[in-house]
């Protein structure tokens, strides 16, 4: 696993063109990378990433989310129908022993037409999801979180900061329910 955590950094606001050639140079320009490198990384991540949306393997899904850029730990469990981010996946490192329950969302980027630029940055930042978390089905992890070490995610919370090592959070907006430190010292 490389464990190199990369910079957060505002991204230019969403700007499609009509003209897909056109589309593919400006997105391959913003990465600092020739179209045809962008287009072949695009089809590969795509590929990957529906693969390993149905695939019935753990360690094959873990494989293709590897192969996508994702940075992950030893013993991990991904659950199948789980989105990580499709455009940005080197931002996601996952540690150790983590479990990321079926249908979660992890999501390392927003990028928002530029009429919102007042109201929402336009921006990638990277998702930590430290050692031994579990984070329950349906959970959506937005950008620029750390979970922390041991830390439970229950069902269905929408993760927009920071959760605590060895806590437990549900809701959305998210709200910290317990922790439970003190059983592990």
């Amino acid at each position: 696993m490389n464990d190199t955590i990369r910079e957060s950094q505002n991204i230019p606001y969403f700007d499609h063109d009509k003209k897909l050639l056109k589309t593919i140079r400006n997105s391959g320009t913003r990465r600092k990378m020739s179209p045809l490198q962008f287009a072949l990384r695009k089809i590969r991540n795509i590929l990957l990433h529906r693969l390993a949306y149905f695939c019935p393997l753990n360690g094959w899904r873990v494989k293709m989310h590897r192969w996508r850029g994702v940075n992950i730990g030893k013993n991990v469990y991904i659950g199948q129908h789980c989105v990580i981010d499709n455009a940005y996946p080197e931002y996601i490192l996952i540690g150790d022993n983590v479990s990321l329950a079926g249908e979660v969302s992890v999501i390392a980027h927003s990028n928002p037409y530029a009429h919102f630029a007042p109201v929402v940055e336009s921006k990638v930042a990277p998702i930590v999801i430290e050692e031994g978390a579990w984070i329950g089905v349906k959970a959506v992890i937005l950008l620029g979180v750390v979970i922390g070490k041991n830390a439970i995610v229950s069902a269905g919370t929408v993760v927009d900061r920071n959760v605590a090592p060895f806590t437990v959070v549900r809701g959305n907006p998210m709200k910290k329910v317990t922790d439970f430190e003190y059983m592990y010292q």
